[in-house]
């Protein structure tokens, strides 16, 4: 039997937003008004394109940037949930889908010797064009109207699912593991023995809430189990192997 563990990046492996951690690599660790004031609704990947330009405007190269993100905290029990994972690959497979980017969570996963526990990274594409600049580029496109542009986590997961089972590998359990608005939406192609596990006192856990005081809505299937450190996802995680 083999098992599937999806973690967003942002505020749920990592207990801060990676977009907004990066500013520390500046002199005074902000930035000026008029790049901070200059986001739009469901646009934050072209906010932080801005972000990155000014960053490499002010001569402030890779290496500063990747010793910044290397810095950011892990949420509590999630390096060691990580490490369990890595420790038993052959039952457990594990992949991020995240709206932040490609290097910045390779940096993170490397830097804390913690990259062979996931599996595949699905987000937005980074690189550094030959002016020096983080370019951060879209995901995918597609026609969900819930999600940001870049990316639609529901479409990325059945996609991941499908080709799996091509494969003919077939998940006993999936655990999807978020925090935001933005993880509600693969929430929905869960079953019912699978866990969508909402982080305490976040927007998910919030937004399953008012789904399940209104009945006759479109219903979540799988079971939600909220947590509040890696130990708690670990603890349903070993639960579900040892019942096997």
């Amino acid at each position: 039997m083999r098992f599937l563990m999806v973690f967003d990046f942002d505020h749920t492996l990592v207990d801060e937003n990676s977009d907004l951690w990066v500013v520390r690599c500046l002199p005074d660790g902000r930035l000026p008004a008029s790049i901070e004031n200059s986001h739009r609704g469901g646009l934050w990947m072209e906010y932080m394109c801005r972000v990155m330009k000014f960053i490499g405007d002010q001569g402030i190269g890779p290496d500063r940037i990747r010793s910044v993100m290397e810095t950011i905290p892990f949420a509590d029990g999630m390096a060691d949930l990580l490490a369990f994972i890595s420790e038993n690959k052959s039952a457990v497979d594990c992949i991020v889908i995240s709206d932040a980017n490609s290097l910045f969570i390779n940096w993170v996963l490397q830097a804390a010797g913690l990259g062979e526990a996931v599996d595949k990274v699905f987000t937005n594409p980074a690189a550094f064009n030959e002016a020096g600049h983080m370019e951060v580029r879209r995901h995918h496109s597609h026609d969900c109207s819930e999600c940001p542009p870049n990316i639609c986590k529901r479409k990325v997961l059945e996609r991941y699912l499908s080709e799996r089972a091509e494969e003919g590998v077939r998940y006993e359990r999936v655990f999807y593991v978020g925090d935001g608005s933005n993880d509600l939406c693969p929430s929905f192609c869960l079953r019912a023995q699978d866990a969508v596990m909402p982080r305490r006192d976040f927007t998910l856990l919030k937004l399953l809430a008012r789904l399940e005081a209104q009945p006759g809505e479109i219903s979540v299937a799988a079971k939600v189990v909220p947590w509040s450190s890696g130990a708690d996802v670990l603890q349903e995680l070993k639960a579900s192997m040892q019942s096997e």
